[in-house]
């Protein structure tokens, strides 16, 4: 007889501490046959004996003892199963726990089961989970109003609860699929209705879980894939180099176009791997995946593996966000946190409080600073373009953390896509980088015949303190000792590739331009394995961020020369004063070769 193989579901149950959470679980694990043989009469006998009373939530307790324990346990991975499927409970105790996981994707809920007790009624966490439940696109939801045994099965108790939890939904735009009335410690309404409460005949919490439906996996959507990682091989004449992570929505095949963004890289996929398996012509969403490239491009964790033929996500630095905020301290301006969307982390700040809410009351305000516990309507500054989708389009690469002193903070979604000041210069990266003829030489191979890495020498700083000398000094020692290396000073781009707008309506209005049309230079120069030395007068921070834009930023080391920095760059190198240049050249030197750019000799 063949067996029936059943659907999983995740769901969540959440609530206000006390309402009665673990109970409700523990009944649905005991209600279902879902506990390891013996468990139930166990968990009795040891209340028994330590004159306890018995209590549903004890189960949880000696199930996870059990865990600690490293024996394993059906009901760890299915907590408890129907005839119809296979449920996993998400265990989020508090709102970080399931902040976390909801909006990192280490475990996704697709319903949930928001608990509230009959005799407290509707408290703070009742109407903050609900509008977590909402910002999160949770839209599957059953209200379990518990402990009714406490207020005598009361038909008037459960419906003011109805009517006061429903009028608070409806501000949210949440609509339950149905209110429960139950107790779990009697058992009343769990897997089936009793006397008790003749008044209510609608479904039991089992029959409303039954009734949701699986969420169907976004094959249908646009092909959308995280880099977790670039893996190379190299033993036995393997040199693939296989771009890997899990897809969050549609699917690749080979042959297939792609696209990585915020670089704008292009490629062809020119197979799908698979561990201990035949090759794949297609890969669909849910399953981790490495694929190989037929040009040599390079790419690293954080990139967003997109198809060609589809619509290109979002890229930009500046962000409108809805977010929920859990840190110890507000989420306060100029302060600086990380943030982490799909596996790309960079750091952001937060530039503008559009407005705050209250989500246990919904009341609105203009704040300086966001609170514990407030959501808030947000606009967040990241350090460098980042790639998503809005969550109109696509929730899956929408959803963020904020990490506030190694622990994260807070979380959301984001509304919007800025315009940045480097967007029109980003656009047209990404169309060079897409029209880009690679060369048949790649930068790995350029790199081992070079013994170096390509990089950008910025050197900048003041009028008159000798930048010119200390770059053909840092010039002429890495030649010598046999480094591919030119020195350009800004004066050969300007009389040179900008001559057309050199002294179009004054220099300082073509600032802009003159530092894009610097930086491709830099970059083509770059794509050929050279270690390129740049001068130029005070470049400030967006003049750094726009030449990162254009060239691959960890490709970039920037030196002030003088005593005093005059702008608001933050250099990698500070040189307060010109006294030797060959020294000056020879400590550059070493930093590059503790930097990993010129390969220090066997």
């Amino acid at each position: 007889m063949t067996q029936k193989i059943l659907q999983d579901m995740n769901i969540v149950i959440v609530g206000h501490v006390d309402h009665g959470k673990s109970t409700i679980i523990g009944r649905l694990l005991a209600d279902t046959n879902s506990l390891p043989e013996g468990k139930l009469a166990q968990v009795r006998e040891t209340c028994q004996r330590n004159s306890r009373p018995f209590e549903y939530a004890f189960l949880l307790d000696a199930l996870k003892d059990e865990q600690a324990q490293g024996i394993t346990i059906d009901a760890a991975r299915c907590f408890f199963k129907t005839d119809k499927r296979n449920y996993i409970i998400i265990d989020a105790p508090g709102h970080i726990e399931f902040l976390k996981n909801m909006v990192t994707g280490a475990s996704r809920a697709e319903a949930a089961l928001l608990v509230i007790d009959a005799r407290e009624g509707i408290q703070e966490n009742s109407r903050r989970h609900g509008y977590l439940l909402a910002m999160l696109g949770i839209t599957q939801i059953a209200v379990v109003v518990n402990k009714m045994d406490l207020v005598d099965y009361d038909r008037k108790v459960f419906d003011g609860i109805v009517k006061e939890y429903t009028a608070f939904l409806e501000k949210i735009n949440i609509t339950p699929r149905r209110f429960i009335p139950v107790s779990g410690m009697k058992g009343d309404g769990i897997a089936q209705n009793t006397d008790q409460m003749s008044w209510y005949t609608g479904q039991t919490v089992l029959a409303a879980l039954d009734d949701f439906e699986n969420e169907k996996l976004p094959e249908d959507k646009n092909f959308r894939m995280p880099v977790q990682d670039v893996y190379k091989f190299t033993r036995d004449g393997d040199d693939r180099r296989m771009v890997a992570g899990t897809i969050e929505s549609g699917k690749v095949c080979v042959g297939d176009e792609i696209i990585f963004y915020p670089s704008g890289k292009k490629s062809t996929v020119k197979s799908i791997e698979v561990f201990n398996a035949g090759p794949l012509k297609t890969r669909v969403t849910g399953y981790a995946t490495a694929f190989t490239v037929s040009e040599q491009i390079y790419i690293k964790r954080g990139e967003l593996a997109c198809r060609a033929a589809e619509s290109k996500p979002r890229v930009t630095s500046r962000i409108k966000v809805n977010l929920f905020w859990l840190g110890r301290q507000p989420l306060q301006p100029k302060k600086r946190y990380l943030l982490k969307v799909g596996t790309t982390k960079v750091e952001v700040r937060l530039e503008e409080i559009l407005s705050v809410i209250d989500a246990s009351n919904l009341d609105n305000t203009k704040k300086d600073a966001v609170d514990r516990h407030d959501v808030a309507e947000c606009v967040l500054k990241t350090e460098k373009a980042i790639a998503f989708d809005v969550v109109a389009d696509f929730a899956g690469t929408s959803r963020f953390v904020l990490i506030d002193d190694y622990e994260i903070a807070g979380g959301g979604i984001i509304r919007a896509g800025l315009e940045d000041r480097q967007s029109r210069v980003r656009e047209k990266v990404l169309l060079r980088n897409y029209k880009w003829e690679s060369s048949s030489i790649g930068p790995d191979e350029r790199a081992n015949k070079y013994n170096q890495k390509s990089t950008l020498v910025l050197i900048t700083g003041g009028k008159d303190t000798g930048k010119k000398r200390l770059a053909k000094a840092v010039e002429k020692k890495l030649f010598n000792d046999g480094k591919f290396v030119y020195f350009m000073g800004i004066g050969n781009v300007l009389y040179g590739v900008d001559a057309d707008i050199a002294h179009a309506d004054g220099r300082e209005k073509n600032r802009r331009e003159h530092i894009r049309r610097l930086a491709e230079v830099s970059n083509i120069l770059m794509d050929a394995g050279v270690i390129l030395v740049v001068t130029a007068i005070e470049l400030r921070q967006e003049d750094l961020e726009l030449i990162k834009t254009t060239v691959r930023p960890d490709m970039i080391e920037t030196i002030w020369l003088g005593e005093d920095v005059t702008t608001d760059i933050v250099c990698d190198m500070h040189i307060p004063e010109l006294k030797d240049p060959g020294k000056s050249a020879l400590t550059i030197e070493k930093v590059l070769q503790d930097r990993g750019i010129i390969f220090k000799p066997f």
